[in-house]
């Protein structure tokens, strides 16, 4: 393993545990002043019955009972330490409302938010009834609450029942669960069975299982759960608490850097998760709580330790397991901190598994734009004018595009996406009728169907022909997306299939594409691009994502653009400072590449060159003349 970083002198070393002690000081203080029975915060915030809790706070150790919404009082519980109990949530708990702890002297303590209380509501598959499932091939269950989805069984006619644990799925959110069937499956006619925390069982419809074939192998794919979309403004961590992050909803004091969705952060509490970084030539990781009590592995980590992997491109990773150490239980009240000296925080991720057939093939990655926002309609803020209807059922003009019969009938059968750009840590996104008359699922907000690609891409997944009530409606009333403090950017179908022979080639990432409507560049500022967030002038054509503009700055990319008979292409900043290699590049030049289609690519790095330095605040631009930029992507 190649070591990134040579060893600190003890001079700095002394500045460093100065800094931590100032910090921890001044955490104490704020955070543990708080004495007697308290409720600071407790996990989850939404249950069911039966589905374990941690509440954190003070004073717990004389603690008797326990009361739920709705009067429910609770006498059998786990008192870890005076600051921490587990209990699971109570059989016939129906209502929302505050906790509230008593002890033995008769004193009371009320959680500051309310518990609510969720359902799951199994509502479709991936698969249809009678189609072939291959063991190792993947099964989705989509519906509400599927996070309280504790386990699947595989029932084949004449065969032993195989069981899956909630923990072995590859995926779990709230509105989805991926469960992988089993590799010892048989073949023959059978069923799963989705077992649900409060004792339900909830049973798929008939399937035809076969065994997998032999060979195969997993393709381990990366999505992050955080991102750091800013890491120059953001800053290189120097025993500082910047990079702190909490469970959503439960950042009190407005000190978080981000707040993780509740599926992830279980992930952070129960599994494996890895840090993406870039550091100086020796560093100093403490990852610990925000309140600076309790150090992961009870040490630093510093420059050598083989914790520390290179990643050969500038940036380094570590794999994180909180398994067994005293960290986990503080993580909920206390916050997760990483701090120490000498790098800076790219995102944290997670590594999910797909499994692919063995043989002469290969899984591709499709995906099929329906529509894209071209910036015309302005933000959503409980408008209308994102409204969508079947090519000729607009009678009263007043949707903002037609989809085709065949797409409207995709649409309304089969699973798709919508991306979205995400301005505020709670999105209100609302999925509903023309009409507002009923909400997708019954949902007023869909925040918590909110998900990351493997890019950071911020997207929910909807499969309409789980509700009924809705699809009973839209033909006539139209599909109206509608909310607050999102941007709706694209509506897409994104699938894998199985491609005969090969390995795939190299591929293309799509960063950005356009289908010509922005028009042709005539020495204009049209086609000008920023980091996401950073448009705040909105005079941007598109905002990129962190880890595609991170591909803009350090790697290579490619512009695809059509043009007439001569161009002048200047890449510029978007105040015109600074052009990429000092001078227009025109018609005959070597960096223009003829496609024989009536389009041209140019290959684009800017690696050493003056206009790196400025992108971040000054945008990017493609100006000049006689050419109309289609899409902007890399290999």
């Amino acid at each position: 393993m190649k070591k990134l970083f040579s060893y600190l002198n003890i001079a700095i070393l002394f500045i460093a545990l100065s800094a931590v002690f100032t910090a921890c000081t001044d955490d104490d203080v704020n955070d543990s002043g708080n004495l007697g029975l308290n409720i600071k915060v407790f996990s989850p915030t939404v249950v069911v019955p039966g589905f374990p809790m941690t509440i954190n706070g003070s004073g717990f150790g004389d603690v008797t009972e326990i009361e739920f919404p709705g009067g429910i009082k609770v006498t059998e519980f786990e008192i870890v330490t005076s600051e921490m109990i587990r209990v699971k949530a109570p059989q016939g708990l129906t209502e929302s409302g505050k906790i509230i702890v008593r002890n033995s002297a008769g004193e009371t303590a009320e959680s500051r938010l309310p518990l609510s209380v969720g359902k799951t509501v199994v509502a479709g598959y991936s698969a249809q009834e009678e189609d072939l499932l291959k063991g190792n091939e993947t099964l989705t269950v989509y519906g509400i609450g599927m996070n309280f989805v504790t386990g699947a069984t595989f029932y084949v006619e004449g065969e032993e029942p195989i069981f899956v644990d909630a923990h072995d799925f590859l995926r779990i959110a709230s509105g989805r669960v991926v469960i992988q069937v089993p590799s010892d499956i048989t073949d023959g006619n059978g069923y799963v069975a989705i077992h649900l925390s409060d004792g339900q069982i909830v049973n798929s419809p008939a399937y035809t299982f076969e065994a997998p074939k032999n060979g195969g192998y997993w393709d381990y794919q990366k999505r992050y759960i955080w991102l750091n979309t800013d890491p120059a403004g953001n800053g290189e961590i120097n025993w500082s608490s910047q990079y702190r992050l909490c469970l959503e909803g439960h950042d009190f004091n407005s000190e978080c850097i981000d707040e993780i969705a509740a599926d992830d952060w279980e992930i952070i509490k129960t599994g494996s998760f890895y840090l993406e970084a870039k550091g100086s030539d020796w560093v100093q990781m403490r990852i610990t709580t925000g309140w600076w009590s309790t150090t992961w592995t009870g040490e630093d980590i510093t420059t050598g330790n083989e914790r520390i992997v290179d990643n050969g491109d500038g940036t380094y990773s570590m794999e994180i397991n909180f398994e067994g150490d005293p960290i986990l239980d503080l993580l909920d009240e206390q916050h997760l901190l990483f701090t120490g000296s000498g790098y800076t925080p790219l995102g944290l991720y997670v590594i999910e598994k797909v499994w692919v057939d063995g043989g002469e093939g290969h899984f591709e990655t499709v995906r099929d734009s329906f529509w894209k926002n071209d910036g015309t309609l302005g933000d959503i803020n409980w408008s209308s004018q994102y409204r969508f209807c079947i090519e000729g059922g607009d009678s009263q003009n007043e949707c903002c595009y037609e989809f085709p019969a065949e797409i409207w009938e995709k649409l309304k059968t089969e699973p798709f996406r919508i991306a979205i750009n995400k301005k505020a840590d709670w999105v209100n996104l609302r999925v509903t009728t023309g009409w507002w008359s009923t909400n997708y699922m019954g949902l007023e907000s869909l925040n918590d169907f909110i998900e990351q690609d493997e890019k950071g891409n911020y997207y929910v997944e909807l499969n309409l022909s789980n509700d009924q009530a809705l699809l009973d409606l839209i033909d006539v009333q139209h599909l109206l997306f509608t909310g607050q403090d999102y941007d709706l950017l694209e509506i897409y179908q994104e699938k894998q299939i199985w491609v005969d022979g090969g390995d795939g080639g190299e591929k293309e990432t799509i960063i950005w594409e356009g289908d010509g409507s922005a028009g042709v560049v005539d020495w204009n500022g049209t086609y000008r691009f920023a980091l996401e967030g950073h448009d705040s002038n909105n005079e941007c054509i598109a905002e990129i994502s962190a880890a595609d503009w991170e591909v803009i700055k350090t790697g290579t990319f490619y512009l695809t653009a059509k043009g007439s008979d001569w161009v002048q292409m200047r890449i510029t900043s978007g105040w015109w400072s600074t052009t990429w290699t000092g001078e227009d590049i025109t018609t005959g030049s070597d960096r223009i590449v003829d496609n024989g289609d009536g389009t041209y690519t140019i290959e684009i790095n800017f690696a050493g060159d003056p206009l790196l330095d400025v992108l971040d605040e000054q945008h990017l631009l493609f100006t000049g003349s006689g050419y109309t930029p289609l899409k902007l992507f890399y290999k």
